[in-house]
């Protein structure tokens, strides 16, 4: 759950949202009012397809690890030798290179999205400007800690922390904390007052309930079961 309701997509996927208006002349919070039905579906749509496509990739990833290396008694991954040999059915000798090459892809996208959401997150708490469309002189607080948290992944690098094991305590601390996340999502989406006579459908709600009564007793379950 802590890799598929992350706290950073919260800050990310809002704030590039709120960088397209800006794109597109929407300089000042009042001409974002009144979002359009068709804006609103468009958003949908984005949402929904990524959704759909990192879920299929999450899917045969647990299969081809499920047919290849739990079939041979290896539970416990603890290198990135290991994962790799997960692909060798399918690409033989050139398994590590697949691997590789992987790895770059998902690292060009989590650079800027792990690190930006960070840098939003402390924008927003110190009300910072803020944005990856804005020049360093505007917003030097922001491109600091873009900085400073991509200079630690590059220390953390070097000091042959488990990349694995570094994963997987990331995701558990993430989804302990993305409920807590919702519960403010929920509460904003929720007020027709702050969402200016748009707040979230009930089905929305209802789902973001669940998800929400899932986590927390996930986290609970976590520690006690």
């Amino acid at each position: 759950m802590g890799t598929a309701i992350s706290p950073y997509l919260f800050f990310w996927q809002a704030s590039q949202e709120v960088e397209e208006g800006k794109s597109r002349g929407r300089r000042m919070i009042v001409k974002g009012y009144g979002t359009s039905a068709n804006e609103i579906w468009t958003r949908k749509i984005d949402v929904g397809i990524g959704t759909f496509f990192s879920k299929a990739v999450m899917f045969f990833v647990i299969l081809g690890c499920a047919t290849t290396l739990h079939r041979h008694g290896i539970t416990q991954i603890t290198t990135t030798k290991e994962a790799a040999e997960a692909l060798q059915p399918l690409a033989g000798p050139f398994a590590a290179l697949l691997y590789a090459l992987g790895l770059i892809g998902v690292g060009s996208l989590a650079i800027p999205t792990l690190a930006g959401s960070a840098a939003y997150a402390a924008a927003e708490t110190f009300d910072w400007s803020e944005g990856l469309d804005q020049p360093y002189k505007g917003a030097h607080e922001f491109y600091i800690v873009l900085v400073i948290s991509i200079a630690c992944g590059i220390v953390m690098d070097f000091l042959r922390l488990s990349p694995i094991k570094m994963l997987y305590w990331a995701a558990i601390i993430n989804g302990l904390l993305a409920p807590f996340l919702l519960v403010g999502i929920y509460l904003v989406a929720a007020d027709a007052k702050l969402m200016k006579r748009q707040p979230s459908s009930g089905l929305n709600r209802a789902t973001v309930l669940i998800a929400i009564v899932a986590m927390f007793g996930a986290g609970v379950a976590l520690f006690v079961v």
